[in-house]
Formats: C-alpha cells, structure tokens, sequence
C-alpha cells in the first residue's frame, strides 16, 4: 500500500517538474525500494514483544556493599562495551574508584538499604546517575512491527540511551483510542520498573497518531516529555483510499472523528511535540498534514527533504535530528517548518 501510493506521482509527465525534482523523486523511490525489501526480511524478527531484562532493585542480592558495587560496575562495562568502547574502560576505573573508598561505599551502602526497604514497601527504584536521558518508547505505524525501528534503537543505544522500550499492538486493533489506552499501562509500567517520572516517545506514521491522543487526550502529558513523530497524519491523510475498508484507516482520515477530536483546545498540555514531515511523503497527502498545527501545543516542525515516508524511521541523518530534539528544547531546530535534515 505505502509503495503503490506514491507510484501515480513517478507515471506524470516529467516535463511537468522540474529536473532536479524529478531526480530527486526516483532516488528517494529507489530508496523506498531498497528499506521496503530489507524491511520485509527482517519484519518476522519483530513479530514477538521484546524481551526486557528486569531492572534490579537497589541494595538486592549478596555479599558486601562493596562486592555489589563491582558487580554492578562490571555489569554496566558489560553492557556498554558494544555501544561505546570508551565505556568500559571509564566504567572500570569508576568501579575500581569507588570500591577503594570506604566513605563512598558507607554512603552508597546506606543508600541501597533505604532504596531496598522502599521496594519492599512498594514504590519504585530511583534512576540511577547513569540513566541521564528519560526511557524512549518507540512506536510502530499501521500494519509495521518493532523491528521498523532497529537502526534507530542502535543509534540512540551508541549514544547513551540506556532505556529504549518498543511496544507492538496488534494489526487487528481497529481503534486508536483502544491502542492510546494500551500505550498508557504501557508507559505506567515502564516508569514504575525504571524509577523515571517521564519518558520520550518517537512514533512513525500511526504510532505517532496513537501517542498524540494518549498525550493530548488521555492525560498523558504528564507522563511524556516529549513526542517525536515522523510522518503522522496530524490533519488527516487522502492516501490509499482502497484500504479505507480498515477502521483505523478510516480514523486517519481528514475530517474523521478522531481528527476531529485531536483539535479540541488542550489547554496547559505540557508534552513538547517535533514532528517530522518529508516533502516527498506520499503516504500523507498533503504532505503538510504531517505537521502539527494546533494553537495549545508547543510543537516544532521539521522539514525533512530527499528521502520518503518509509525511510523516516531509518534514515541516519533524521536519526540524528532526533537525538538533538530529545536532547534539547527544541530551539536548535530551527524555527516551525523551517529545518531540514536530509
């Protein structure tokens, strides 16, 4: 379906554009091509939720204080090694520091007795100082998986993301406030296991559409931070009217109720919102429907040139604009619509 919609645009007359549109429209195709293909063959790797290793509580498991600071040293140099091989050289000497200074083993020891006791109460562990950026919830589109997102996890991973969380709902889900529901217990769970208050949620196409409702509609804004989308039909998509048989289709739709709905005034919504719209999308028609236009919102758009709707989640150098927008305010980017990145 996202292939043969923007197949029309390719059968026009060429001298109705000029040149370097028409070169710049086969590459961005050719590259559609090639992410479909490969993404086709690693699609069945994303088909089961993944497997998230439980985040130990402070001040559990054996031996001294200083035994499970080590371990939790080397532990962390474990980790990191494939992410940044400078880590595990400064994790060792952190461990290595830390172990032979009896104040700082007093202190943490203590710390992981209050922070152990407080489990077993039942509230939640405290981000540790490693985790300086907020959990990532990654968040497929409409008939996609996780498995669209593993470049984009391997970038931010290599970057110092430590939590990076993918949730799959089901391609048989026929309402978008169901999956905003879904998502909600979703990011509840991961801010309890974590001990974060927020997270960031990058979502593609439909995903973004079901984070903006959770956000915007089902009070998520005091979970999320931010929310970055990357080709959502915000306004409402014309594309592939033959699958407008399919209810969420139908909800994506301009002028359905649910779009409808989403512009309702959000008075005081604190979650800042940088959308990423391709000039080349054929899959939000108009292209501009990826924006984000609504007066209550803090939102950045961001214009993204060359590539297509497919290559959004994959492209290094959109990666990279989305590290910069869960890193900053925002400002960097450059101002509304304005920004480009390929």
């Amino acid at each position: 379906m996202k292939v043969l919609s923007f197949l029309p645009l390719l059968l026009r007359r060429p001298c109705l554009r000029p040149a370097w549109l028409s070169s710049t429209l086969v590459r961005a195709t050719a590259l559609e091509l090639v992410i479909l293909a490969g993404h086709v063959l690693i699609y069945p790797s994303g088909l089961t939720p993944e497997h998230r290793r439980p985040t130990p509580a402070p001040g559990t498991g054996t031996g001294s204080a200083a035994d499970r600071i080590t371990r939790s040293a080397d532990t962390a140099a474990t980790d990191t090694a494939d992410v940044d091989p400078g880590a595990t050289d400064s994790a060792a000497k952190d461990a290595a520091v830390t172990a032979s200074t009896e104040t700082d083993l007093a202190d943490t020891a203590g710390t992981a007795d209050r922070a152990g006791k407080a489990q077993t109460a039942g509230t939640t562990a405290l981000p540790t100082k490693e985790d300086d950026h907020p959990p990532v919830v990654l968040l497929h589109g409409f008939i996609d998986n996780r498995s669209v997102f593993v470049l984009l996890r391997r970038s931010l991973a290599r970057h110092g993301w430590r939590h990076l969380e993918s949730l799959n709902y089901s391609p048989l889900t026929c309402d978008i406030r169901t999956a905003a529901e879904l998502l909600d217990r979703h990011v509840e769970e991961i801010c309890a296991r974590t001990g974060h208050r927020e997270v960031d949620i990058v979502g593609h196409s439909l995903g973004g559409l079901i984070a903006r409702y959770y956000v915007q509609r089902l009070g998520g804004d005091r979970r999320v931070r931010t929310l970055v989308t990357l080709g959502t039909p915000h306004g409402g998509t014309a594309a592939a009217p033959l699958a407008g048989a399919h209810p969420i289709v139908r909800q994506m739709r301009s002028g359905s109720d649910l779009i409808e709905e989403l512009r309702h005034p959000a008075p005081g919504c604190r979650t800042r919102f940088v959308s990423f719209w391709s000039e080349l999308d054929r899959v939000m028609l108009p292209v501009e429907t990826a924006c984000v236009d609504h007066p209550d919102l803090d939102a950045v758009n961001v214009r993204v040139t060359g590539i297509g709707h497919l290559a959004l989640p994959v492209h290094p150098a959109v990666a990279s604009a989305i590290r910069q927008a869960l890193e900053s305010d925002g400002a960097a980017l450059g101002t509304p619509g304005a920004a480009s990145v390929a």
